[in-house]
């Protein structure tokens, strides 16, 4: 009986690494419509855009093999618990970037093969932690999300969820305090570039007409 390919992404890197790839990039590029979609309603709503991942969960809560984009602020009403801010976590491991996954193509054979099977004899045989974390078990994998509360950003621990969602409000806020002032400088020296433009335009027109002016009289 065939297994099942594309129950999650780790029966998926036990495919063949060709055509497992070509499923990853294609899932890469469909999302790529949806990002410009989520950043054009940032800014719409907010005023700038901020941080969008692309990612898998180490070990999916669903089936079927899937892909989440999210936003990098962790502020929304839906982040209620613990796990589940750990499993989107950025740094902590259990949520493995796009880019990362890609990645694990591009080694050679046996690199691939240990990052698929599972076998952890290979484990130090790699350097990068994202390949490291892809070969453990889901024992430990689901350890992470046991892990104390800390800003993603700054590292500073967190006692529960209210007090770190208040924290990632602040920081968001500051992001975006940050991203609107530059936005406003841009603007101004853009404004001074059009301005200089214009006025060496109108000196040029000036300086040609006098040259102009000059040559009708030497005609005279």
């Amino acid at each position: 009986m065939e297994s099942a390919k594309y129950r999650n992404l780790r029966s998926l890197l036990q495919w063949d690494r060709e055509r497992a790839k070509a499923t990853v990039l294609r899932l890469q590029q469909d999302s790529k419509q949806i990002i410009e979609d989520i950043e054009d309603e940032m800014i719409r709503l907010h005023g700038f855009k901020w941080k969008i991942w692309t990612g898998f969960h180490a070990v999916p809560s669903m089936e079927h093999l899937h892909m989440h984009i999210i936003s990098s602020d962790f502020i929304s009403p839906s982040l209620k618990n613990k796990k589940h801010y750990n499993s989107f976590h950025p740094k902590l491991g259990f949520f493995l970037h796009l880019h990362d996954v890609l990645e694990w193509f591009e080694g050679d054979d046996e690199v691939y093969q240990s990052v698929s099977s599972n076998q952890s004899e290979a484990l130090t045989r790699l350097t990068c932690v994202s390949k490291q974390m892809s070969r453990l078990p889901s024992s430990e994998y689901e350890r992470l999300l046991k892990e104390d509360l800390s800003c993603w950003r700054c590292k500073v621990s967190q006692k529960n969820i209210p007090t770190l969602k208040a924290h990632l409000e602040v920081e968001w806020k500051r992001e975006q305090e940050k991203a609107i002032l530059h936005q406003k400088r841009k603007r101004v020296e853009e404004d001074e570039e059009d301005q200089d433009g214009e006025d060496k335009e109108k000196d040029d027109d000036t300086a040609k007409k006098q040259r102009v002016g000059g040559e009708e009289e030497g005609d005279h």
